[in-house]
């Protein structure tokens, strides 16, 4: 049992792994649920080296077995916080990353293509591309200041990152200003010295500057304390390809041909009125989705540009990927948005795949992003699960012709479809100067996703892991 503890949570065995057996099993025997938790990964391995769950305890967090009423964990007073950054080990020093500049941009994508998320077999990476980043990371209103980075001196490698972008959020009946973390990385080389502390330390202390006092990111570990944890489910879209390139398992007693029939789609959408978002569109879908979020105790707010910025292409030439697709379904008599989804490719490459490293194949991933209907505020949500299950399907017939449809100069890419969420957390903070305790939110009822004939389910292995500050995010943005 203890060793399957320590095997689940590399902290816990970074901080005993020198002890013997007896004595360690001792001490965690000693040890409370909430340090046993800490750190822990929801998928048997944690998909990056997270700071020690010591850590932790010096942070205003809530602890696992915690329970408090809404309101201030600790006050901030902003002239307090320190106006220059904590000092680094010798030998490295802060950055403010520039994704204007080409090649800043190259170095991120560096950075994160060789050490940010793997798979736990380390068998699939996430291949980013500059379109992806000008999407995730530079919304309206973002700030330089937020994109932190740290080089090494003398060579001016960028070894580590970590970035945050603003958003608005309202938590039951507290609107406030926060910040989404994202893209907290750090070279593998370096991952005993400690800088992820450090890095969510400085983010912590530049948003401060700016008045905002609250903070939202996703994990795939366990860390004080998840406000939502939501599962997530595969639908291939092309079963062979995934079979081949060892993603889809072939299931006991079933047959590559009854894989492909059973995961098989329709050639055409079925809902009356279904099309691509238009520009013309925004500000309906804008109404339509804020009403719709509004159902639940945790949403995100909205503006017009913001609305345009997450779901509108911005595509320019054909050098740049694209990266979100979004559609509407609009009444054919009265010319009403009625229904919208969403959702964003991301490629990641193969790189481990029966002895073949070379890193020229790839998975190209439609992940769903936000969606909402009308029919979720019919009497008794009446018709609302089923109108769900046909606008999901609709979209899964989009996602089949997005991914078959390869990228400029890509090699041949291996497709899917992901349902669902993150799991989010929500560090302190909301009204200004003002660091807040919040209760995990009592859970909104959810329709259930539809899905495919066959899926995978799983926890979500931290695609946007991110930042503790004191965010893929994600805030409910992937809902």
């Amino acid at each position: 049992m203890a060793d399957s503890l320590l095997e689940m949570n590399p902290a816990l065995r970074g901080e005993l792994g020198s002890l013997d057996k007896s004595r360690a099993r001792e001490i965690l025997k000693q040890m409370d649920l909430s340090d046993l938790l800490t750190g822990m990964s929801v998928g048997g391995k944690n998909q990056k080296d997270m700071a020690s769950y010591k850590f932790w305890k010096t942070q205003p967090v809530p602890r696992f077995n915690e329970k408090a009423a809404d309101g201030p964990i600790i006050m901030v007073d902003p002239e307090q916080v320190a106006k220059e950054p904590e000092p680094l080990l010798e030998g490295f020093e802060w950055c403010e990353l520039d994704l204007n500049k080409e090649e800043e941009l190259k170095e991120v994508y560096e950075l994160l293509t060789y050490h940010y998320v793997e798979d736990g077999n380390a068998m699939f990476r996430f291949k980013y591309s500059k379109s992806f980043f000008n999407w995730a990371l530079k919304p309206p209103g973002w700030l330089a200041k937020w994109h932190i980075g740290v080089r090494a001196t003398k060579s001016r490698k960028l070894v580590a990152s970590i970035f945050g972008i603003p958003v608005r959020m309202r938590i039951r009946e507290v609107d406030l200003k926060a910040t989404e973390i994202n893209f907290l990385c750090i070279h593998k080389k370096l991952r005993s010295k400690r800088l992820a502390p450090l890095l969510i330390k400085e983010v912590t202390r530049r948003c401060f500057l700016e008045g905002i006092y609250q903070a939202v990111y996703t994990a795939g570990v366990v860390l004080p304390t998840p406000i939502g944890t939501c599962r997530y489910f595969h639908r291939p879209l092309d079963w062979l390809k995934l079979y081949d390139v060892g993603f889809s398992p072939l299931p006991p007693g079933s047959t590559k041909a009854r894989m492909v029939t059973k995961n098989q789609l329709p050639s055409k959408t079925s809902l009356p009125g279904w099309r691509q978002m238009r520009s013309e569109d925004i500000e309906a879908v804008r109404d339509l989705l804020q009403r719709y979020l509004s159902k639940y105790q945790l949403m995100q707010y909205f503006s017009t540009e913001e609305i345009e910025h997450w779901l509108l292409d911005k595509s320019v030439d054909k050098d740049d990927v694209r990266t979100i697709w979004s559609y509407v379904v609009e009444d054919p008599d009265t010319g009403k948005i009625t229904d919208m989804v969403s959702f964003y490719c991301l490629e990641s490459s193969v790189i481990r795949n029966e002895g073949k490293t070379d890193g020229s194949e790839t998975v190209k991933a439609a992940y769903l992003f936000y969606y909402a209907s009308e029919a979720a505020f019919a009497e008794k949500e009446r018709g609302y699960k089923e109108r769900l299950k046909d606008l999901i399907g609709d979209a899964l017939v989009e996602a089949k012709k997005v991914i078959n449809t390869p990228y400029l100069l890509s090699p041949p890419s291996t497709p899917f479809f992901f349902w669902a969420k993150q799991e989010i957390y929500l560090l302190p903070a909301s009204l200004p100067g003002t660091l807040r305790r919040l209760q995990r939110p009592h859970p909104a009822r959810q329709p259930a996703v539809p899905g495919g004939s066959e899926v995978r389910c799983g926890r979500r292995p931290a695609a946007l892991l991110s930042l503790q500050l004191p965010h893929a995010a994600d805030q409910w943005r992937r809902q």
